[in-house]
């Protein structure tokens, strides 16, 4: 690849090679999820085509995928416990491990170097080398009393709520522990582990506010949320919107929110209400709750637009094949659409023009105008897979990343879209409102 690159550049007889595949960016790629054949399709958002796929990549059931720095490559993580490295220009399987035997997400570090990825089974985290996938820490989450007085305890949790955070740090917590640790990769060699203890009843879910300061993790056994502010970790873990989960709910709770699909816009956050026709609205300089917005369902992701102007939401079932748009100033529902059964991600292009929809039950991804609202394109499903959840919290199918090309290896062909492909879900390029986690 190099020495193609070389003669690219220099002009020693690759004249042909380069014109057959130009040099290009990867600011305009996408990836859509292929859950049931194991495989993404590369999408392009400028001429809504699909250059290519990459199969062999097994069970992406409730996968997740993150971006190197360059984004050039993508990582995922499958819950059978694979991580896997995609060239997005050469749609090419670079690299592939079994790690583990049930994954639940994964981080790439700040500086682009190291990819953490969270188990169930076995409970922990492991790091891996980027470029070469070796594995170079492993963390184990231990809890519990252990033997001889120790320090290190006797069981071992599950890990959600992975992220990445400022100065090569993850954080994440632990289900049955009930904790939030963040780990300083500085050293690979000797990670230096802080535990936040006694921070509530099973988190289940977490967030990393954009600029990289407050991590948020959702509570499964207790109403309420935990916050650790990063800048001033020795404030410790505090307890914000205690009336937050399912107490007192009226209605069933046919599926809880992701916090990732939390919308994020200035001061103001919108949060999907757990077990409510609502959406809820947070001064972030408080944590207080300051307003609610009706909605037609429960909703389940809430997502912002990349000027913060508009915020689309998406719902749980019945109402799962409906979208609400809120408008940001006045904080008011200005369109109701109707994308079709399953609609399970929603995100945006770089600067906010169009948004990705994916409708799980209808084998397809439509694009849509955001300032008519109108259907602009659409990617469906060539092979009858069976429908099934979405691939992963902020987790999706599309996935959306900025970065630059490499000489020669740019798509071959592409083909218009409708292209076949089983997507589940949606998430596109460019979004460094969430530089700190994205989640797909």
């Amino acid at each position: 690849m190099i020495s193609r690159l070389l003669a690219c550049l220099l002009g020693f007889g690759a004249t042909a090679a380069c014109a057959a595949e130009p040099l290009r960016g990867t600011g305009d790629l996408g990836l859509v999820i292929e859950r049931g054949r194991g495989s993404v399709l590369v999408i392009e958002t400028s001429t809504d085509t699909a250059p290519g796929r990459v199969e062999g990549l097994g069970d992406l059931s409730h996968a997740s995928a993150v971006f190197s720095r360059d984004e050039r490559f993508a990582y995922f993580f499958g819950r059978y416990g694979g991580l896997s490295k995609v060239g997005l220009l050469t749609r090419t399987l670079a690299g592939r491990v079994v790690q583990g035997g049930n994954s639940i997400g994964g981080a790439i570090s700040q500086d682009g170097r190291l990819a953490a990825v969270s188990n169930y089974e076995p409970g922990g985290v492991r790091i891996f080398d980027a470029a070469t996938l070796a594995l170079v820490a492993d963390i184990p989450a231990t809890y519990g009393q252990a033997a001889g007085g120790g320090s290190a305890g006797n069981k071992l949790s599950k890990v959600i709520g992975l992220v990445d955070a400022p100065g090569r740090r993850f954080v994440f917590s632990l289900w049955d522990a009930g904790e939030i640790w963040v780990a300083d990769l500085r050293d690979p060699a000797r990670p230096e582990i802080r535990r936040f203890k006694d921070i509530g009843r099973q988190p289940y879910d977490a967030l990393i506010t954009p600029d990289g300061r407050y991590y948020i993790a959702g509570l499964f056994g207790e109403d309420g949320l935990a916050l650790l502010d990063l800048w001033d970790p020795d404030s410790g873990v505090r307890r914000i919107l205690p009336s937050y989960g399912q107490g007192g709910n009226r209605l069933p709770v046919y599926k809880m929110p992701h916090l990732d699909g939390w919308a994020i816009a200035g001061d103001r956050a919108l949060v999907p209400a757990v077990g409510a026709h609502q959406v809820l609205v947070i001064d972030t300089r408080t944590w207080a709750e300051v307003g609610r917005i009706e909605v037609l369902g429960q909703p389940v992701f809430v997502r912002v637009r990349p000027d913060g102007r508009q915020v689309w939401v998406n719902f749980a079932l019945p109402d799962n094949g409906q979208v609400q748009v809120i408008d940001t100033r006045d904080l008011r529902i200005v369109q109701t659409l109707n994308p079709g059964p399953g609609v399970l991600h929603l995100e945006f292009e770089p600067k906010g023009e169009a948004v990705w929809v994916s409708a799980r039950d209808a084998d397809r991804v439509d694009v849509y105008d955001t300032a008519t609202f109108a259907r602009t394109a659409t990617c469906r499903r060539r092979s009858p897979a069976a429908s099934s959840s979405p691939t992963a919290p902020g987790g999706s199918g599309c996935e959306r990343r900025r970065g630059s090309g490499t000489g020669c290896h740019g798509p071959a062909p592409a083909q218009r879209l409708p292209a076949g492909a089983p997507a589940v879900g949606a998430a596109l390029c460019g979004d460094r409102g969430q530089a700190w986690h994205r989640r797909v």
